[in-house]
């Protein structure tokens, strides 16, 4: 069985498009890490395509806000604004679609997902000090997790952990080795918003058999989410930091 791991769509559906025709052939079955929706400006052409295609995902913060499930006053100003918007652009179907996603963690195959991380949906793994304490109350070898938009992630063996990093910009893919004695939080990275310096959209490709995590990264048109998201009135610095992966 082989797995594409997505994380952080916020509703941009060309990035999301891009990827899938990638990736197309390559893989068995869909998971999500969360963040559906917020940001972008395609929310329920999104998750009309999350409830036809994705197996298996958890909520995510964004999520969380667009149906009420989550106090705004939590959010800066932008994603304030974002999640209001989205609010009023989902059909009633899709609502109550975000309102049921369940809260990670959530077993798949012989993984996890989470949206943030173990012990919180909405805990940023940023550093080694929050991701020891997050492999301290794992009882799975591999758990993908999303949130900090970041791809890379981090890995644990006999107590030492260190950092894990996707492709350079340059490359379109990274591969990692698995090792069964080593433990494993993996970031797919984010589909729809990147935030580690590269404006491509990032997603991660999983065989168990194969014990190998492959990072990937996708161009997609971002001059035409960025007319989007003007267009329906979203804050400008949402349509800017697509450009620079920021």
């Amino acid at each position: 069985m082989r797995f594409l791991i997505l994380s952080d769509i916020h509703a941009n559906w060309e990035a999301l498009e891009a990827v899938l025709g990638s990736v197309s052939g390559h893989y068995d079955r869909i998971v999500c890490c969360g963040d559906l929706i917020g940001y972008g400006p395609d929310p329920n052409r999104v998750v009309d395509w999350v409830r036809e295609n994705v197996a298996l995902l958890v909520r995510g913060n964004h999520d969380k806000a667009a149906v009420g499930l989550d106090n705004l006053e939590w959010f800066n100003p932008v994603a304030r604004a974002a999640a209001i918007w989205t609010s009023g652009e989902l059909t009633p179907q899709n609502r109550e679609y975000v309102e049921r996603l369940p809260k990670g963690p959530l077993a798949v195959d012989s993984y996890q997902i989470v949206h943030g991380s173990p012990l919180d949906e909405d805990e940023y793994l940023f550093g080694a000090e929050e991701a020891g304490q997050a492999f301290a109350y794992i009882d799975r070898d591999i758990t993908f997790f999303g949130h900090t938009h970041l791809q890379g992630g981090f890995a644990m063996t006999r107590r030492r952990i260190w950092m894990l990093t996707g492709p350079a910009v340059d490359d379109e893919s990274a591969s990692l080795e698995l090792d069964t004695d080593d433990a494993y939080l993996i970031n797919p990275g984010a589909i729809g918003q990147p935030r580690d310096g590269d404006p491509r959209a990032a997603y991660v490709l999983y065989d168990p058999a194969d014990h190998c995590i492959q990072y990937c990264r996708q161009e997609y048109d971002i001059e035409s989410v960025q007319a989007k998201i003007r267009r329906a009135g979203l804050p400008d610095v949402l349509a800017d930091r697509l450009a620079t992966g920021q």
